[in-house]
């Protein structure tokens, strides 16, 4: 069983219970990891108490408001891990956001403002909170992304959202080539089509779910669990000689042809 005792690890982009960063959270707390957990503040607070209450049974040592789209925000944020924690040693970022309009249609009608809110959520944040947690990690660490087939693949109503994740993972290899002589490493799992919050926005998602457990060699989509293994193995010692990649965790659909 991976040991990840005595790691400080803080996770972004936990909305529901089908979150796929839920499922990395919960891998993480059960291989022992001290958890900071942030949220998407809003006007009324139910982001706030929704999340609050699922990661209850996680015991978070930090709970926290993060808006990647405010700096001030992002800066307070990691200026409270400085002052509790003192380090970090992972850093899961499962953040991205397209305006539903921009992921149906014609992808050469998308909108100047939501090319710029993709790109600036999706992809932009990463590199951003890794700047942030870089003087953190004087010991080293691990920070990983999530990304989609959508991203070296045209995928039907992905549009936008395929050209942020590429960017998220030129961003991966630009910032393992950075911080790798800090001993950070920096990776992204590439998961297939699962259910969430956000995969709802992406017209026919259960009919892209239904295919690959009709074409993928394992016959079947994976679960948040599934990723939350594979997201735990990476930021653990045993992956240690391993960054700058995009592990993908999808029954091997990716591999397929016809």
């Amino acid at each position: 069983m991976l040991d990840l005792t005595g790691k400080n690890a803080l996770v972004t982009g936990i909305a529901n219970n089908r979150s796929i960063a839920w499922g990395i959270a919960q891998q993480l707390h059960k291989a022992g990891a001290n958890l900071g957990i942030t949220y998407l503040p809003d006007e009324k607070g139910k982001m706030q108490k929704k999340v609050a209450d699922l990661v209850e049974p996680l015991s978070p040592s930090l709970f926290l408001p993060c808006n990647v789209q405010d700096d001030g925000q992002v800066e307070s944020t990691f200026g409270v891990i400085a002052d509790k924690w003192g380090k970090i040693d992972i850093l899961i970022h499962c953040l991205a956001f397209a305006q539903r309009e921009d992921l149906t249609g014609a992808f050469s009608q998308t909108s100047r403002s939501g090319f710029q809110t993709a790109l600036e959520v999706s992809a932009y944040s990463l590199a951003q909170l890794a700047g942030a947690a870089k003087p953190l990690m004087g010991s080293g660490g691990s920070i990983l992304t999530l990304s989609y087939l959508g991203s070296v693949r045209a995928i039907p109503n992905y549009n936008v959202m395929g050209v942020a994740k590429a960017g998220l993972e030129a961003s991966v290899r630009y910032l393992a080539a950075e911080l790798g002589p800090e001993n950070i490493r920096v990776n992204a799992i590439s998961a297939g089509p699962i259910r969430t919050l956000a995969s709802s926005a992406v017209g026919g998602i259960l009919d892209m779910i239904h295919h690959v457990e009709e074409i993928a060699p394992l016959r079947r989509t994976v679960t948040q669990l599934e990723v939350g293994n594979a997201a735990t193995f990476l930021c653990s010692g045993l992956a240690s000689g391993i960054t700058g990649q995009v592990l993908y965790v999808d029954s091997g659909y990716e591999i397929m042809g016809m």
